[in-house]
């Protein structure tokens, strides 16, 4: 298995080890498979059987090829997913909800947000690469809320590894900023910025620009253009699939709360390697970049609102750009066209790119206001006693105002302890905190301000990193 970046006319190809510890390509593109792999209906049926450590090694082994021998790739994944790290066995439990809809349970992590799925195997797996290869590697990151403490619960305290990661001042619940600034290891570096998450994420490719200085400090990433995560997010579709579906073949709606757009893009690449998911439903909020962009065919950066649903506050997604690859049949030239427009004028008119897209992929689109998210937390809570955040509660609203005759299965977010104001608002109370997480707010934290331009970011990295 070898990958390719998104805007490299040569098609240079890289093993799964380079482009993990890589991030973003030194071409400003994103990194992707050659070709997907594919399984078969008989495989999925085997795959049902199998506890959720044994179906990832089953899954990322077609992707991490001759990177990672078997037995070390089997090591980290049952280190990876095990009780000691998620409060369940299975893993990502399904649930049903109520009528055909049903919930995949993705955060039962340490920081509570389906983004520990992947993390958790970063954090294990980038370890390893260091150690094999004698590197330290410095994550630069940006994140609009989950992102972060997910990502610093898995590198906090690997010798190997510095975090920095960039958070908005503003935007972030109250939970979401003291689980982050908690995290208090001699590795990780926690920043605020002025604006919202756009700009956060705006500096970070500004600095990868920068190319002896990303060599100098060794700058990789963890936050969703890293493969990795992809790659570690295809499996609890695949576990989703067959844990909800009554016959392995029959088809299966899937609800995604969407931002960067990595998370359904997982979902897509299951469907393109076999699995039998029909409709590819994206549910937004109030920034409706992706829902424009799938019913008009237009993608335009808009200006950000601050939401109850602050993980979906985006102006652009970055991984779109992997799956424009795939509509410009992996033609890198234009590809790098089109973004570069982008880029310039803050708009591409793809529109039939898109009209393929929803024809022959089922992508459809739906957005959601601050009610609507609240009413659909109490009505989720009064038909099935169950607590649900603002993210999960646009996924569960959109797949409602759907008429599907078949199954869908929504992916849960985050727990709702994260947005405890919201939830107060719906349901007259806060959620139930784990004791882990009682009194997280009273508790030392710490950030370091930077001025809102990549030359500040690098000088603190200069005087904060040490390799």
């Amino acid at each position: 298995m070898y990958y390719v970046s998104t805007r490299d006319k040569q098609k240079k190809t890289y093993s799964f080890s380079e482009v993990l510890l890589c991030g973003l390509a030194d071409d400003g593109g994103l990194f992707v498979p050659e070709v997907y792999p594919h399984i078969s209906l008989e495989q999925l049926k085997r795959f049902k059987q199998l506890p959720y450590h044994e179906l990832a090694f089953e899954i990322m082994k077609l992707f991490i090829g001759n990177s990672i021998p078997e037995q070390d790739l089997k090591t980290i994944l049952t280190k990876t997913y095990s009780t000691s790290h998620f409060k369940s066995e299975d893993i990502t439990p399904v649930t049903s909800v109520y009528k055909n809809i049903y919930l995949q349970d993705l955060s039962l992590g340490p920081s509570l947000a389906f983004k520990d799925l992947a993390m958790q195997f970063l954090g294990n797996v980038i370890e390893y690469e260091l150690v094999k290869q004698n590197k330290s590697l410095t994550i630069l990151g940006a994140s609009s809320g989950d992102t972060v403490s997910a990502a610093e619960e898995a590198m906090k305290s690997k010798d190997r590894i510095n975090v920095v990661m960039l958070t908005p001042k503003v935007g972030m619940s109250p939970f979401q900023k003291a689980q982050a600034g908690a995290i208090l290891d001699k590795n990780i570096f926690n920043i605020s910025i002025e604006g919202h998450f756009d700009i956060c994420q705006d500096l970070v490719k500004e600095v990868n620009k920068d190319l002896a200085f990303k060599n100098q400090y060794s700058i990789g990433a963890v936050n969703s253009i890293n493969w990795g995560r992809i790659c570690a997010q295809i499996v609890y579709y695949i576990k989703g699939y067959t844990a909800t579906v009554a016959n392995i073949g029959e088809p299966l709606d899937v609800v995604v709360p969407s931002g960067n757009f990595g998370n359904i893009l997982a979902g897509y690449i299951a469907k393109q390697m076999g699995v039998p998911l029909r409709n590819l439903v994206i549910a937004t909020n109030e920034n409706k970049v992706l829902d424009t962009l799938f019913k008009t065919g237009i993608y335009r950066q808009e200006d950000v609102e601050t939401t109850s649903s602050p993980s979906m506050d985006i102006s652009k997604a970055s991984n779109f750009e992997r799956l424009l690859f795939d509509c410009v049949n992996h033609d890198a030239g234009t590809c790098a066209k089109l973004m570069s427009q982008f880029e310039k004028n803050k708009e591409i008119d793809i529109s039939h790119l898109i009209e393929s897209l929803i024809q022959n992929q089922g992508f459809k689109s739906q957005s959601s206001n601050h009610q609507q998210r609240i009413d659909t937390i109490k009505r989720v809570y009064e038909a099935a006693n169950l607590i649900i955040d603002p993210h999960t509660a646009a996924g569960i609203y959109v797949a409602e105002s759907f008429e599907s005759d078949i199954p869908i299965l929504c992916m849960e977010t985050a727990k709702p302890t994260k947005f405890e104001s919201t939830v107060e608002e719906a349901l007259g109370k806060v959620p139930e905190r784990d004791n882990d997480f009682k009194d997280l707010e009273s508790k030392e934290q710490r950030f370091y301000d930077v001025n809102a331009n990549a030359e500040s970011l690098k000088t603190f990295i200069k005087e904060h990193i040490t390799l």
